[in-house]
């Protein structure tokens, strides 16, 4: 009979504790889904773009211009076997093909020259033109982008075997490849650095919600709420140093990543400080939504570990992950991690530390950050102030 009574007794402690019983319950199942997701929405898709500048030959009476007969083969090889995930398009203006590169609109750019029908026919009758160069072929992407890589070996692959089967030469090819931005001189510490940029201000949320719920714990909300202070005034003054907060901690986590070899010339400051006001803003504003579901501070610190496991694992701070678009806006693509507003900050920053884009090249990325926040401030608001701010 005892041990019915401490298994009754054990049962109500564990209730008591109602957070720790989901956490504990929930955490595997949670991430199974999450994963599930992720797979799903990342299956392989690459977008290869061609650019054909060939100007072609005349040869026995005949217009002969090999660069189409090289796109059309491209695609008929794509058509020919679908379970390839790679969708090829043609080009028509450089630059407008490189900017969707650096967008992300396309994973690689192959450039066929002027001269490439001539220099096929070259190869062909070395005899006839006294002439036998290789032919040189282009590609243009970001060189740390796994996407590049893969739709460039496969452009790669087509063309050397289109061009040996023209001109029955082994590899007369000769490849030129262009790296946008600093993609072809960054390491592995490079690359991750702008995900551990925002990783130390994904790292406010639970700073920020705990900051906001010590005021109810402490019971000193109750005097702020009949003094007839408003949940836009009283979350505004908090959110105001958790920002500085967030600019002291995005700050000094470059600071010790130049001291270790990060490459920052300094001229990108200005957007870097943009990007981490907008960002700490959004999680403050996600924030309010975790502290108007919780009491203590010791709930805040139980119930965030989902949404901080989500924005640090997923998002791409902590570890690089691109999932695929699941619809777009304005031609700007939303994948499942699109719903997380790091993710957008993490995009953002690449561009400019890595592709050595402007202010102009990441609007994208900026306006889906601060339409997030909207979002997260307006449900934060409303139920923090259903919450905790009626004086009852």
């Amino acid at each position: 009979m005892k041990l019915t009574g401490v298994i009754k007794k054990s049962t109500k402690e564990q209730w008591r504790h109602f957070w720790i019983l989901v956490l504990t319950v929930t955490m595997a199942p949670f991430f199974v889904y999450v994963y599930y997701l992720i797979i799903e929405s990342s299956k392989p898709s690459y977008d290869l773009l061609i650019l054909n500048q060939d100007k072609g030959i005349r040869h026995l009476s005949e217009d002969i211009n090999y660069g189409e007969r090289l796109i059309e083969g491209l695609i008929k090889m794509r058509e020919d076997h679908p379970g390839i995930p790679l969708t090829v398009k043609k080009a028509s203006v450089k630059s407008t093909a490189v900017d969707r590169v650096k967008n992300k609109k396309a994973d690689a750019l192959v450039i066929i020259p002027e001269n490439f029908s001539q220099c096929v026919q070259n190869l062909k009758t070395p005899q006839e033109t006294g002439e036998s160069a290789g032919v040189n072929i282009e590609f243009i992407g970001d060189l740390t982008n796994l996407n590049y890589m893969v739709s460039a070996i496969w452009a790669n692959e087509f063309i050397d075997d289109y061009v040996s089967g023209a001109t029955g030469k082994t590899r007369p090819m000769k490849i030129k490849e262009t790296a946008l931005g600093v993609s072809g001189n960054v390491d592995d510490f490079h690359l991750v650095v702008p995900g551990l940029l925002i990783l130390s201000i994904i790292m406010l949320m639970l700073s920020a919600a705990i900051a906001i719920v010590t005021e109810v714990e402490n019971k000193t909300l109750l005097r702020l709420k009949l003094s007839k202070l408003t949940a836009l005034e009283f979350l505004s003054g908090v959110g105001f140093v958790q920002l500085l907060v967030g600019i002291v901690s995005i700050l000094l986590t470059l600071l010790v990543a130049v001291s270790l070899g990060f490459k920052f010339t300094g001229g990108s400051i200005g957007i870097l400080i943009l990007i981490a006001v907008l960002t700490s803003i959004s999680i403050i504003a996600f924030s309010l939504i975790l502290a108007a579901v919780t009491k203590t501070a010791n709930e805040v610190l139980i119930v965030g570990n989902f949404p901080l496991f989500l924005f640090m694992f997923f998002s791409g701070a902590a570890f690089p992950m691109k999932g695929k678009a699941l619809f777009t806006i304005a031609g700007y693509p939303i994948s499942l991690q699109g719903f997380m507003s790091p993710t957008h900050a993490i995009d953002a920053l690449k561009k400019v530390l890595i592709m050595e884009m402007g202010i102009t090249d990441i609007l994208p990325e900026i306006t889906a950050l601060i339409v997030i926040t909207v979002i997260y401030f307006v449900i934060g608001v409303w139920a923090f102030n259903r919450r905790h701010m009626k004086v009852e």
